[in-house]
């Protein structure tokens, strides 16, 4: 997952340095402590208990695959400490101890799917890798696909970091499906979509949807491999209003020219100033204070105002698809009107009924 998440590490030290120059939090100044969780699940666990009691840390931001995320859940329950995820998930979970500042399933999902059903698509193949997110993801995209009319024509998983896609892909070819909707993870990525441009499927005769697709990973892929392909996110570094427009400068003088902005890097930059502004409003560092004061502290974000549910402990995130283009960069070509309320028990889609369960 290295892939992927050394650009959430960096863009929390960014947030970190700025809030330090700019006096810190409540007058002192955030010292940021740094473990890696090695993509293993076990390993995450571990390095979270180690911050929380031996390094006594004031909250913990980080993880990113859904599994590392529930091997951490536990230990800060159990510790009363706080996580903040910054990564689009499966939904279906809240914790009082985790502030979740991806988006959720109605705030990615659900409209990823809405805007195909609105280009007409009427059927999908659906591939991921062998884990909690994509099985999750899968399973709601299941739920929603009959109630609007759209069929599923197969659906594969290969284990994380798998680079052989010659059977999934052909398979893909010869079900003929209007889309496919992608939750690979990782580098299984680069291995895929070079599969897919290697048998002849372009964007045009058979676009893929990814959720798991951002800025930095198509460098990997080769914009070759991938241009014209569609994205489901919140945030794009062609985002375009004043704070996005200070941001990625920012993040580009701290860690170079050739380095993209992404949604989960976005994400994980917003959690800090979030938790610094609860901090604030709370006048306290406690977890519990924090708990208490969370609803409604909001933030200008490179993405747009995002503001915390205190009951879901979850942000208001605008949906945005965007298409991949020569450049590498992803352009948005819709977005929701406004930001959307998060619902990750997706109690206000009737289809969805029993999925939490």
């Amino acid at each position: 997952m290295a892939i992927s998440e050394v650009t959430v590490r960096d863009a929390i030290k960014l947030a970190v340095d700025e809030i330090n120059a700019d006096g810190g939090v409540l007058g002192k100044q955030i010292e940021l402590i740094g473990e890696d969780g090695a993509s293993e699940p076990t390993v995450f666990a571990e390095k979270a208990e180690k911050l929380i009691s031996s390094d006594c840390v004031a909250a913990v931001f980080g993880g990113w695959t859904s599994s590392s995320r529930k091997a951490m859940l536990p230990v800060f329950e159990s510790n009363n400490a706080l996580l903040y995820y910054p990564v689009q998930y499966e939904g279906l979970e809240s914790s009082p101890n985790i502030f979740y500042t991806g988006a959720t399933t109605n705030q990615q999902i659900v409209p990823a799917l809405d805007y195909l059903k609105e280009q007409g698509v009427t059927s999908l193949y659906l591939v991921g890798s062998d884990y909690v997110f994509p099985q999750t993801a899968n399973r709601i995209i299941k739920a929603y696909a009959p109630a609007n009319g759209i069929e599923i024509k197969g659906e594969d998983y290969t284990p994380l970091g798998s680079t052989d896609f010659s059977t999934i892909v052909n398979k893909i070819r010869t079900a003929d499906a209007d889309a496919v909707f992608n939750t690979l993870n990782g580098d299984s990525n680069v291995a895929f979509f070079r599969e897919y441009r290697n048998v002849g499927l372009t964007a045009q005769e058979m676009p893929v949807v990814s959720v798991s697709i951002a800025e930095e990973e198509i460098g990997g892929i080769g914009v070759q491999n991938i241009e014209g392909q569609l994205t489901a996110w919140n945030y794009y570094q062609t985002v375009d209003n004043p704070v996005n427009k200070a941001f990625v400068p920012a993040y580009k003088d701290e860690f170079g020219a050739a380095k993209p902005t992404s949604d989960p890097m976005e994400a994980a930059y917003v959690s800090v100033y979030l938790w610094k502004n609860t901090v604030e409003k709370a006048n306290s560092f406690d977890v519990d204070a924090i708990q208490e004061n969370a609803d409604g502290v909001s933030f200008d974000a490179p993405e747009g105002t995002v503001t915390i549910d205190g009951e879901t402990h979850h942000i208001t995130k605008t949906a945005r698809i965007g298409e991949i283009r020569p450049d590498g960069l992803i352009y948005t070509v819709w977005e929701s009107p406004a930001p959307i309320e998060p619902d990750p028990y997706l109690k206000s889609y009737p289809w969805a009924a029993g999925l939490a369960s």
